[in-house]
């Protein structure tokens, strides 16, 4: 009996402290992955591939977001205006694909990047787009664009993409 006692009470201290120092404090790692870095406005294609920034078609331009959130930014509105009089003076029409850094569930991740989908879909509607011209998709963190862990490649995947369809 002692000698089953001195191998579980070490084995239970390993455990118990391996639990309590892998928990950090949430109001930390909240605020951290909250920061509110805006997305660079340089483009991340070089290669002249008709692709202007992001995964979105030329002459238009992504939408980022914050985390967690899928209301369009303050800052992001006039790329939604450049993109709705760009849809507008054409006869194209466009898939807005949500996309989500690679925090979170697959499953929570392709519900946010839905909302964020339909945000975009309903400011451009709102800004006299036809609804026919638009469609949307979301592929969660699936197409991630930088597959850092830092505040940069997570703010670069929080998007919508605008990519023209035949």
């Amino acid at each position: 009996m002692m000698k089953r006692l001195q191998v579980v009470v070490p084995a239970l201290l390993c455990v118990s402290v391996l639990a309590l120092t892998g928990c950090g404090k949430k109001a930390d790692t909240d605020a951290a992955m909250k920061t509110d870095a805006a997305a660079p406005e340089e483009s991340l294609d070089s290669k002249g591939t008709g692709i202007s920034e992001g995964r979105t078609s030329e002459g238009m331009l992504p939408v980022y977001f914050d985390f967690d959130e899928s209301a369009i930014r303050a800052d992001q509105t006039s790329r939604i205006q450049l993109n709705a009089d760009f849809i507008n003076k054409g006869t194209v029409n466009v898939r807005i694909e949500g996309n989500c850094d690679p925090r979170g569930t697959n499953e929570y991740n392709m519900a946010l990047g839905e909302r964020r989908a339909m945000s975009a879909k309903k400011a451009l509607l709102d800004l006299g787009v036809a609804e026919a011209k638009l469609t949307t998709v979301s592929y969660g963190e699936e197409r991630l664009l930088l597959h850092g862990e830092d505040e940069m490649s997570w703010a670069q995947n929080r998007r919508d993409d605008f990519v023209i369809v035949e």
